[in-house]
């Protein structure tokens, strides 16, 4: 891959990482309940599954799921549901006040990240559309891949921490019990929603 191809890739992975999705708001819900350290959990989670992701698009099954309507149907609604009991434990949550002694640290947070990425299959279809456009037939592709998948996390990364780090400033300001009701509703509600639009959606 030359200067130039990666250059445009990275560009491209900018564009696609600071683009509000389900990512964004795990990164920002867990900055704002747990702070920005607990919050790390999360994205390493939303990282290894963009990882599994783009192994899947190399060893070509991507391309199967694209041209499968029952397994990207199943696979569609089984991350619809997730994401909307995501919304639903987050609305019903208690708030607890950020000096609490009794305030959750994050477990789990790992897994969420994993599962809300992993658990979309448009994203999938998405990287298989993409990579191809920057892979030269040329040269060993499974480098070039690995160069992808190095910029992909490397950016993702970067901009689901600077969400993460946002939400967690605020946190400092929204730290009594109403703010903390308001929040668990507002991101239960955008995890519904996202849910919603994901069932609802098509491959497109």
């Amino acid at each position: 891959m030359d200067l130039t191809t990666w250059l445009a890739f990275l560009l491209a992975s900018t564009l696609i990482a600071v683009s509000p999705g389900p990512g964004a708001a795990t990164s920002m819900s867990a900055g704002l309940r747990h702070g920005y350290w607990a919050a790390l959990r999360a994205i390493g989670g939303l990282q290894s599954a963009l990882l599994i992701q783009l192994s899947v698009v190399a060893a070509g099954l991507g391309a199967v799921l694209s041209a499968s309507t029952t397994a990207f149907s199943i696979m569609k609604f089984v991350g619809a549901a997730y994401l909307i009991w995501l919304g639903i434990q987050k609305w019903r949550d208690i708030p607890k006040g950020i000096d609490d002694e009794n305030i959750v640290k994050g477990e789990g947070l790992f897994l969420q990240g994993l599962l809300v990425n992993l658990t979309n299959p448009k994203a999938i279809i998405f990287i298989a559309a993409l990579t191809p456009q920057f892979i030269d037939p040329a040269k060993p592709q499974w480098l070039q891949f690995l160069i992808m998948a190095a910029t992909m996390c490397g950016v993702d990364t970067v901009v689901m921490s600077g969400y993460a780090l946002l939400a967690t400033r605020l946190r400092r300001r929204l730290h009594d019990l109403r703010s903390m009701k308001i929040q668990n509703r507002f991101f239960g509600g955008v995890f519904v929603g996202a849910g919603v639009l994901l069932a609802t959606s098509g491959r497109n």
